[in-house]
């Protein structure tokens, strides 16, 4: 019965401290984590106590008012609250959950369980890779990598194989990071360039099931055949032959069972790893390969819903149908199509990088080829703002029947604003004029934080690449462009996301097409499409007066009414300064974020001058305690701990709120 009193006893003592505590550490504190805070709190110190004290009592024959009388309870009872305290703000610190703008979680807490094993799993397999990486002897080489040293080549093998041992979507990484000669030195691009991904085709009972449970109707319903053996086999889907009931033939592209599942996890530890390579090495970290990773991460999200490709195949193949340049994209047939899957026009071709004979055969000049695609291009980019961001040689074919392009696979598509439509065009026109001003404007329009731009500079190096490919007859562009990148680079600055997928796009369309035509001047040609572009701006006025004539009617519909009043509001404006009325006037406070900031801000600088003085006044009264001989030295003692406990309270309160705040912050 004494074992039990002292265990009701306790359970109060535990509700007393959970209520307090709470109290203490502020609004908004977390259910699960106050409860476990508390329990550990309270378990720690409780051990601890009859350790070193109950034990050598008989406790279980004293009343609660004994209990609460000894003075070893008391140090007991504060213990248990400030180490339930600082529990808290242990657990508030190592809790990656994010908060809102009023601090709620937005996790729900039914899947809070869940996201923990999926984390556990995640870590489980980040060791992994990490141990491949210094299996391969990777991490060393890495802590003694320069920006460029003897050891690139060493470090470019070990890092192209632990991303081949790390398999599955590390690899299209490494293949990705390929195409970023900006970025990389010679023996990494040639490294990673040389990544090969071994995907294992789905079975043919696999492929029958995933078509019966996608296809939106039965498979005799809609297929007259379908050759089980995979055209081409990815990490993502593959791609199988197959005649449709009215004899089309077609391709069907199907997503991976689970696809989705092991990309999000996969994308998850990449951007894990790629922050390890960041934290490792200066280098990797300067040439932001983060920002690398999560634009690759949320590029390969769409890629697993097909809704997306098929929304920017129909877009482009609008775009191409009105277009003077005759290029091939293949039909989606939409009503057989969804999110799993998708059924495409099948068109009869050959890669360009293998399409030696077949150029040959059917006598296609291999130049007005190159031209046609870099044009089309061109004019996807600087006239429609949306572009197929993926053009290397696997993607680009020569048609079978007639030697015409095609464009295949749109599951990684570019779109440019009009602004960065316009200051493409710009660049490439003063590129052309030799402009250093128009060059300078355009790469301003396409570049974030212009605030820091010192103009001068930039003009000055400008300058200096416009001398370097002076008076020589062919400029290759991807030189040119790596010399954007430079800039940019050197003077802290960074391409919008969008141009950055553009440049890149044309730097891999540049090398695809050296592959079919290695005497292609791409650069030479660029400025004759940037010259017919300006004639055609020029000139547009004249050669579409419809077009013109409706652009000027939109915009007076859009002004007119507006001109309208401009007489009112200027007559207003002069009686009020007449009046006497008109004040210029500007009040922080009367934003109410601000206001609500400036508040919080100065009642948490009250609240830490407070736990400072608290702390500072109890130290010295504890240090005088110590010189007093007489009965009341005790009191004094009292005091001074009693003080320094509510510092410690005040400051804890302060870190977790602070905790909190960076949190939100954050997440904005």
């Amino acid at each position: 019965m004494g074992v039990l009193k002292f265990v009701l006893e306790l359970l109060v003592i535990v509700f007393i401290i959970y209520y307090i505590s709470g109290r203490l550490m502020g609004p908004r504190i977390n259910f699960q984590k106050r409860i476990l805070s508390v329990s550990v709190g309270v378990a720690l110190t409780t051990f601890l106590y009859w350790y070193s004290y109950l034990r050598f009592t008989d406790y279980t024959d004293f009343d609660t008012v004994q209990i609460v009388q000894d003075e070893t309870a008391i140090l007991w009872i504060g213990s248990m609250l400030l180490i339930s305290m600082l529990l808290y703000l242990f657990f508030e610190l190592f809790d990656p959950v994010e908060l809102g703008e009023l601090g709620e979680r937005k996790t729900g807490r039914g899947l809070r369980l869940i996201r923990w094993r999926t984390r556990l799993r995640e870590q489980r397999r980040l060791s992994r890779i990490l141990e491949i990486s210094v299996r391969n002897g990777f991490s060393q080489a890495l802590d003694y990598a320069r920006h460029r040293g003897e050891n690139d080549r060493e470090l470019a093998r070990a890092f192209r194989v632990t991303l081949e041992e790390s398999g599955g979507i590390f690899v299209k990484f490494g293949q990705m990071l390929s195409t970023h000669s900006e970025l990389f030195p010679p023996a990494f691009i040639q490294e990673l360039g040389s990544l090969q991904q071994n995907v294992k085709p789905l079975t043919s009972q696999q492929v029958h099931d995933l078509l019966n449970e996608k296809l939106p109707y039965r498979i005799e319903d809609v297929f007259a055949e379908v050759d089980m053996d995979p055209l081409a086999a990815g990490s993502i889907g593959q791609v199988h032959k197959a005649l449709l009931k009215n004899g089309d033939d077609v391709v069907v592209k199907l997503l991976r069972p689970d696809i989705q599942r092991i990309m999000q996890d996969d994308l998850n530890l990449l951007v894990d790893f790629v922050e390890w390579l960041s934290k490792k090495s200066v280098w990797i970290n300067n040439i932001g390969i983060r920002d690398l990773a999560i634009g690759f991460a949320n590029n390969m999200r769409e890629e697993v819903d097909f809704n997306i490709e098929i929304r920017n195949t129909i877009q482009l193949a609008n775009i191409i149908e009105k277009s003077d340049y005759d290029i091939k994209i293949p039909k989606v047939y939409t009503e057989y199509s969804n999110s799993k899957l998708i059924v495409l026009e099948y068109l009869d071709g050959k890669s360009i990088a293998k399409g030696k004979q077949l150029f040959d055969m059917l006598q296609v000049d291999r130049n007005e080829f190159a031209r046609t695609v870099l044009f089309s291009y061109l004019e996807q980019m600087f006239f429609h703002g949306i572009f197929h961001a993926d053009p290397h040689p696997g993607n680009i074919f020569i048609d079978k029947m007639d030697g015409k392009p095609i464009i295949l696979d749109f599951g990684a598509v570019g779109r440019l604003s009009e602004e960065q439509q316009e200051a493409l065009n710009h660049f490439v026109i003063g590129i052309q004029q030799s402009d250093v001003g128009v060059i300078t404007d355009a790469m301003i329009a396409l570049v974030q934080d212009t605030k820091s731009i010192e103009r001068k500079r930039i003009e000055y190096a400008i300058s200096q690449i416009l001398l370097r490919i002076s008076y020589i007859d062919k400029i290759p562009t991807r030189e040119l462009i790596h010399s954007m990148f430079d800039i940019v680079r050197d003077f802290d600055l960074k391409f919008y996301s969008p141009v950055s997928t553009a440049l890149r796009a044309l730097i891999v369309l540049d090398a695809t097409i050296h592959t079919m035509d290695p005497g292609f001047d791409m650069f030479k040609e660029s400025k004759s499409f940037a010259k017919k572009y300006k004639a055609s701006y020029l000139f547009k006025p004249f050669t579409e007066p419809s077009a013109t004539k409706e652009k000027i009617e939109e915009e007076l519909a859009l002004w007119l009414p507006e001109l309208a009043k401009v007489p009112k509001r200027f007559d207003r404006l002069v009686q009020r300064i007449e009046s006497g009325k008109v004040i210029l006037h500007h009040d922080v406070f009367s934003d109410k974020h601000n206001s609500m900031f400036v508040t919080q801000l100065f009642s948490r600088f009250v609240l830490l001058m407070t736990g400072i003085t608290f702390g500072l006044v109890s130290s010295a009264l504890l240090a005088i305690a110590q010189f007093i001989d007489t009965a009341y030295a005790v009191y004094l003692n009292i005091a001074s701990y009693t003080g320094l406990f509510l510092s410690v309270v005040l400051l804890v309160r302060l870190s977790i709120q602070a905790i909190r705040d960076i949190k939100r912050t954050s997440n904005l």
